[in-house]
């Protein structure tokens, strides 16, 4: 019976690597599905300009035309590094780092037009950053 290496956590350093690869896979998929549904929500506030509600005086208040073109260019670079991460590259992995926390705080000012897709989508930001920031191994080889 092979012994496996044990963490600090109590869990094998093994498990903790699959756990990150699959992670890795998972934010590369992530990526690429938010890039588009970015795209389509770019698009949508672009188009039309009372598509999403429209709030009092909030700080960080912009018309909706101008969401559309920072969501639209987002979903762009972020479906591209999805790609990036899914094919292995270690500029994606990087630079979907970078871009979670990008969307992380766009989502945040973002909270008062769709507050529950605004959570959804910071709590995937975190997943991504963690699952990009843990993994070393390449999936793609």
């Amino acid at each position: 019976m092979a012994s496996s290496t044990h963490s600090r956590s109590g869990g094998s350093t093994h498990d903790r690597d699959a756990w990150a690869s699959g992670g890795t896979v998972f934010a590369g998929v992530l990526a690429l599905v938010y890039g588009v549904i970015g795209v389509l929500q770019g698009i949508a506030g672009i188009a039309k300009d009372d598509v999403y509600g429209t709030i009092g005086d909030y700080t960080y208040a912009f018309d909706t035309t101008s969401w559309g073109w920072i969501h639209l260019v987002l979903g762009v670079i972020v479906a591209l590094t999805g790609l990036g991460i899914l094919m292995g590259a270690t500029w994606a992995r990087f630079l979907g780092v970078f871009l979670a926390g990008l969307v992380i705080i766009a989502n945040f000012v973002w909270l008062p037009y769709q507050p529950l897709w605004g959570l959804v989508n910071i709590a995937l930001g975190v997943f991504v950053i963690w699952a990009l920031a843990t993994s070393r191994s390449s999936f793609a080889d």
